[in-house]
């Protein structure tokens, strides 16, 4: 975060007090939905209100210094990028998500680029499933 003065006076945009706010609040809960965002964000400015938030976090997203992932149905969920490049896991049970390296998607990346000359954003992909602890019942009638 030292070059996000520097990275905002270079697109035009100034480093504001709930621009920093908001970086905080991402970096602080890991994956969060503006909501949730808005929450850590009041504990510290009561007068911030939810459409600040969202307005802050496409600008955030638009310098590269945070992502959204859908994680869920319902509202897009940010991460920052100060840590590694990742993709999701999520399980569709207990909703847990796992963050994985996007080396694992390799051998994919490298087919989808050879036979249909296109690279994917992997930080954005989502795979939904069921984890170890929820795996789906088998069906047993087809034994």
């Amino acid at each position: 975060m030292n070059d996000l003065p520097e990275r905002l006076r270079g697109s035009g945009k100034r480093l504001t007090a709930q621009r920093e706010l908001i970086l905080r609040a991402v970096d602080a809960l890991g994956h969060a939905t503006p909501d949730e965002i808005f929450t850590e964000v009041r504990k510290h400015v009561s007068s911030v209100n939810v459409s600040t938030i969202y307005r802050n976090l496409e600008v955030l997203e638009e310098l590269g210094l945070v992502r959204h992932a859908h994680l869920s149905d319902r509202a897009p969920t940010y991460h920052s990028v100060v840590g590694h490049e990742h993709f999701h896991l999520v399980c569709r049970s207990c909703r847990v998500v796992i963050s994985v390296d996007p080396e694992v998607m390799a051998p994919v990346i490298a087919r989808l680029g050879e036979d249909f000359g296109f690279e994917p954003d992997i930080g954005h992909l989502t795979v939904f499933g069921h984890c170890v602890d929820c795996e789906a019942p088998k069906d047993t009638a087809q034994k």
